[in-house]
C-alpha cells in the first residue's frame, strides 16, 4: 500500500512533540546531570585519596609475615587498592544508574498540562495524532509524558504509516466479511 505524503508525520510533529518533552522533563535532566557529576568529581577526589593512603602503608612493620611476606604485600599493595576503587566505582556507577532511571520513571508518570495538550491538537498533523492517540493506552487516565515519549519513539519507527496499513487491512477483511 502506497500513502501519499500528506498522510505521513511531518518534520514539524517530531518537533511539537520535542518542544512538550523538553519542557516536561527538562528539570529531570537537569537534576540527574547536576547529580551525576557532583558524584563522579566526589568520587574522584576519594579515589585519589584513597590511592595515596594505600601508596603510603608500609608493611615492613609487619613481623609476623617475614620479610618475603611484606616484599610481596608491598608489591601487590597498587592492585589491591585499584581493585577496592574498581569495584567501588562499579556499585557508585549502580546506584547512579537507578537513581537517573528512577527519576525518569517518576516524570513519565506525570500529566501532560493543558497548554501542552492544547499545543500538541493544534500542531500535530492527522497521523501523528493518530500515533499519539495509539500511544495512549489507558484513556481513563490523563496523557502523561511517558505516552508522549512512546509517541515519539512510535513516530521514528514509521507507526503512521503501520496505523493506516492496518486500516486499510481492516477496512478490506470488513468488506470480505460483509459479501459473504
Amino acid at each position: 500500500m502506497k500513502s501519499d505524503p500528506t498522510s505521513l508525520p511531518q518534520a514539524h510533529d517530531h518537533a511539537q512533540i520535542r518542544k512538550v518533552l523538553l519542557r516536561h522533563t527538562a528539570t529531570q535532566k537537569i537534576v540527574a546531570a547536576v547529580v551525576v557529576t557532583a558524584i563522579a568529581l566526589i568520587w574522584y577526589d576519594v579515589l585519589n585519596r584513597l590511592l595515596a593512603f594505600g601508596a603510603g602503608i608500609n608493611y615492613a612493620a609487619l613481623h609476623v609475615l617475614g620479610a618475603e611476606g611484606a616484599a610481596l604485600l608491598q608489591r601487590y599493595n597498587p592492585f589491591f587498592w585499584w581493585a577496592l576503587i574498581a569495584l567501588c566505582t562499579l556499585i557508585i556507577a549502580y546506584f547512579l544508574y537507578l537513581f537517573v532511571r528512577g527519576t525518569a520513571r517518576s516524570v513519565s508518570l506525570r500529566p501532560i498540562d493543558e497548554s501542552g495538550i492544547q499545543g500538541l491538537s493544534q500542531g500535530l498533523s492527522a497521523p501523528a495524532v493518530d500515533v499519539v492517540l495509539w500511544s495512549w493506552q489507558d484513556r481513563s487516565e490523563p496523557l502523561r509524558v511517558g505516552d508522549l515519549q512512546r509517541a515519539r519513539t512510535e513516530l521514528r519507527n514509521h507507526r503512521a504509516s503501520k496505523i493506516q496499513q492496518a486500516e486499510h487491512q481492516l477496512a478490506l477483511l470488513e468488506e470480505a466479511r460483509r459479501a459473504r
